[in-house]
């Protein structure tokens, strides 16, 4: 081969190569930026039902089946509740018997594939809590916000934004705490979600634009009687929650952060889901560099959600070691840096956004007290 074809030929290696590399980047990216709600994330494993009896589930053997709480458990097509690991009950070393609390929706056959949630309740507060609500609209930047509300005698009002992975569905596991403590309580869905406005790129940006939905949400709160918020999040809820605390137009009417399992930096966030897909170590990078140029998100500020100087309210962060989607320690670095305002409430052996599912009775108790002086 003469050396300008040899040459020709190498560039042209060159540039496939690149090209394919950064398809697989953007691929890898997708983990995160296009994660969809109510389906499980990377790092969820996939259980088969191997049999049901009498209030009881058996399923496969994984530490997350082993997992302690109360957890819902999905499948394509139903949705059920389980309690506590029954190690007295009869069963095989591959498998695991949990309590089964109830089938909410369709049927679990043997040989489903099903994975474990944290969204234990699903319809709307009314039908799945017996609670009344009222379902409105939050005015924001790109349409209306659909949005649960279910009233209360104080003057703070709870509200509450789910994160990666789940619907505003979640926040129902502790409506009826909230409600008990006779707090209003806004749900609210946000762009991307089910009735709510698309972004105009389809993407997810991990708090990073969603957070003007919730200081819409904010905004609607005080329009209609609320002195004071509680800002309520999980995921990349709590990314919301944190940002629209430091930027909001309203951020002197919110009186508290409760955060749960936090992405506190969306580029380690990224890499872990991209990672969960089997995506090979040398891309990740890419990963990164596609979401940055996917949504103009700033590298910059990456780890704004985690600056300890944007604080100013009392803030109770509920975390654990066994998150693989927003690592533990930069939760436990937060609360270092700002004792004067963060209560860390480590919480062991449960997933991404599952805190409560863990020990719900331990995660109530503690925001109880955290809750009680901005009542």
């Amino acid at each position: 081969m003469r050396p300008a074809k040899a040459t020709a030929a190498a560039v042209t290696a060159v540039i496939g190569a690149g090209a394919a590399a950064v398809a697989a980047g953007r691929l890898a990216s997708d983990a995160a930026l296009k994660a969809p709600p109510g389906r499980p994330l990377p790092t969820e494993p996939r259980l088969t039902v191997h049999g049901t009896a009498a209030g009881q589930i058996t399923l496969t053997r994984d530490l997350a089946s082993l997992r302690p709480g109360v957890y819902g458990l999905a499948g394509d097509g139903s949705h059920a509740v389980v309690g506590a690991v029954l190690d007295a009950a009869p069963h095989s070393a591959d498998t695991v018997v949990r309590r089964l609390e109830r089938v909410t929706h369709g049927t679990l056959r043997q040989h489903d594939k099903v994975w474990l949630t944290p969204n234990v309740h699903i319809g709307n507060p009314s039908a799945a809590l017996g609670l009344d609500h009222a379902d409105v609209d939050v005015p924001g930047e790109l349409g209306s916000l659909p949005a649960w509300f279910v009233p209360g005698a104080r003057d703070t009002w709870v509200i509450a934004v789910h994160g990666l992975g789940t619907t505003r569905e979640h926040p129902m596991n502790i409506m009826e705490f909230l409600h008990d403590l006779r707090f209003p309580v806004l749900a609210l869905a946000y762009r991307g979600d089910l009735g709510a406005p698309r972004p105009a790129d389809g993407l997810n940006h991990l708090g990073e634009t969603e957070w003007r939905d919730l200081d819409a949400a904010i905004r609607y709160a005080v329009r209609y009687g609320a002195e004071r918020v509680v800002l309520h999040g999980w995921s990349t809820g709590a990314t919301m929650a944190l940002r629209a605390a430091a930027h909001s137009g309203l951020r002197d009417r919110v009186s508290g952060l409760v955060l749960d399992s936090p992405v506190l930096n969306w580029e380690t966030t990224l890499r872990a889901l991209a990672a969960a897909r089997h995506t090979p170590e040398a891309l990740l990078p890419l990963a990164v560099l596609a979401a940055q140029g996917r949504t103009g998100t700033n590298s910059d500020r990456a780890d704004e959600a985690a600056d300890p100087t944007l604080l100013r309210v009392p803030t109770l962060i509920f975390h654990g070691p066994g998150d693989e989607v927003a690592p533990w320690p930069l939760s436990r670095r937060l609360a270092g840096r700002r004792p004067d305002l963060v209560t860390l409430q480590p919480v062991a052996r449960a997933p991404h956004g599952a805190m409560w599912n863990a020990d719900p009775a331990t995660y109530e108790e503690a925001l109880r007290r955290f809750l009680t002086p901005l009542m």
